[in-house]
């Protein structure tokens, strides 16, 4: 069974700022990967879905969610899932090491 734990809530507010998006219509394939896409393909893709994210109204919002939700794929407020993987990891890193300074810090 899926793990929906890192779900917001089915209130209609969580959702009504996509109709706002300026990505709202285009092609999903623009945001999200396709299997095995990588290098310069990816580059140029995850650039494009940028570029649309760059003028949207509910940029941050979009962003938020995508934090919040830890959402795994796709490009969300202009930013991809490795950069959030990254920040993901840091973030995690400053919390283990602000509770636990005992342990030895990692690069």
């Amino acid at each position: 069974m899926a793990d929906s734990s890192r779900q917001p809530g089915a209130l209609i507010d969580n959702w009504t700022w996509q109709r706002d998006a300026a990505c709202a219509g285009k092609d999903v394939n623009i945001f999200f990967h396709p299997e095995f896409e990588r290098g310069a393909s990816r580059a140029r893709r995850v650039m494009q879905a940028q570029s649309i994210c760059s003028a949207c109204p509910v940029r941050q919002r979009c962003r938020d969610y995508a934090v919040e939700t830890e959402e795994f794929y796709g490009t969300w407020g202009g930013v991809d899932e490795l950069t959030r993987k990254d920040q993901l990891k840091a973030t995690r890193r400053r919390r283990r090491d602000a509770d636990h300074p005992e342990l030895p810090r990692t690069a």
